[in-house]
């Protein structure tokens, strides 16, 4: 399964998990997750995907833009991962990914991303 396929199950992962949407529950906005070189267009809505479109989408307007290497998202979403590959700051730090555009709703609700973002360590046949 390839890291793009394992992130496309986000809708479910996040479904799943009640802590995290009632967190989420005073944010809305879109949002742009690169895994590798495929986009993943994220609108959030009260803290739940209303939508998870994958795929290029030409002149598609969002807040910001996470993009990473399949690399970098294949040892993130390990079950343990290791230092330098737990974190997206350290990601960033590392070179392997990138935060774009309006940061303020990312930094406003950072944890929700961070765990929004983790989910796929959730999915079968993670590491």
């Amino acid at each position: 399964m390839s890291p793009a396929d394992r992130f496309a199950d986000l809708p479910a992962l996040l479904s799943a998990d009640p802590d995290l949407l009632r967190r989420g529950r005073w944010l809305s906005v879109d949002c742009r997750i690169d895994i590798g070189a495929e986009p993943f267009f994220l609108s959030i809505r009260d803290g739940a995907l209303a939508a998870l479109e994958r795929g290029q989408r030409l002149m598609r307007s969002t807040a910001f833009t996470v993009r990473a290497t399949d690399e970098a998202w294949i040892n993130y979403w390990k079950t343990t991962p290791d230092p330098g590959w737990h974190d997206l700051f350290a990601l960033a730090k590392r070179g392997v990914a990138s935060m774009e555009g309006d940061l303020r709703p990312l930094l406003q609700n950072l944890q929700y991303f961070k765990d929004l973002l983790a989910l796929p360590r959730r999915a079968p046949g993670g590491g």
